[in-house]
């Protein structure tokens, strides 16, 4: 039985090298379904979902062990919902997408706070919302739409300004055959270029999804527009179902976990850097 755990690796580990890290245990308060992990240089922070106990856990960066977090929010005026999450340190909040809304909450918030706002309501084309990234530099919210079982249409990025409240419409939408987006499981922004980055797993129920890649578009696109940048699957780049990403700007990297091949693969890309 798989135990749930966070591990830390070295940047340039390669291989089946050990972890120089792990945060795990009762103390830790995880759970088994942890879909999203973000980390908050500028406070030297990390934060996890946890689903189960509707819960968003904050770690201090170093944590191992059966380390406790160092706060948590959760209770009855809290109502997580989702399970992925996005942090602004730079506004000190933090975004939690749930399918028809968008909840947004303190980052210091500790025990049973309200959410400060929530984006919600018909204009906001908010029905199966399950990733965000937002970027404080430039004012922007991206959320990931993903297609429903009965849809006609498939997934889309809805852009928000970063401050929106209430029944808003976006700003833009990345939508159509030409985008090839289905459904987005975890995204990254790029303040300096107003570039968005999304992993394409493609549908839930394929094991090995033949239109899945990694797009990256900009916060100017909108309607049917094809990713500026591709990192598709293949024997080329050995990609199979691409699941998280992350940005290293630093070292003009982009890191991405595979779901099929059970991995961490980095990829130098400068020309988006």
């Amino acid at each position: 039985m798989a135990h749930p755990q966070i591990a830390a690796f070295a940047r340039l580990a390669n291989g089946g090298q050990a972890p120089l890290r792990t945060v795990y245990g009762q103390g830790s308060k995880l759970s088994r379904t942890m879909h999203d992990i973000r980390y908050d240089e500028m406070h030297d922070e990390f934060f996890v979902v946890n689903p189960f106990a509707e819960a968003i856990l904050t770690f201090r960066g170093g944590t191992s062990g059966q380390e406790s977090p160092i706060r948590i929010i959760q209770g009855p005026h809290v109502k997580i919902g989702g399970n992925r999450l996005d942090v602004d340190p730079i506004h000190d909040e933090i975004f939690v997408p749930d399918g028809r809304r968008i909840r947004v909450y303190p980052r210091t918030a500790n025990g049973d706070v309200a959410p400060i706002r929530i984006i919600e309501g018909p204009d906001t084309l908010l029905t199966r919302a399950e990733s965000l990234s937002v970027d404080p530099i430039n004012n922007i919210l991206v959320v990931g739409f993903n297609k429903g079982e009965q849809d006609r249409e498939n997934g889309a990025l809805l852009i928000f300004n970063r401050t929106d409240s209430g029944n808003v419409k976006p700003r833009a939408i990345i939508r159509g055959p030409k985008s090839g987006i289905i459904r987005i499981n975890q995204m990254a922004v790029y303040p300096p270029k107003k570039l968005i980055v999304a992993t394409m797993p493609g549908l839930v129920d394929q094991m090995e999804p033949p239109d899945a890649f990694l797009g990256i578009w900009t916060y100017d696109d909108n309607g049917d527009v094809p990713p500026k940048w591709k990192i598709p699957i293949g024997s080329k780049t050995t990609l199979r179902k691409p699941f998280g990403v992350v940005l290293n700007p630093k070292n003009k990297e982009v890191i991405l976990s595979d779901m099929r091949l059970n991995s961490v693969l980095t990829f130098a890309v400068p020309e988006i850097f």
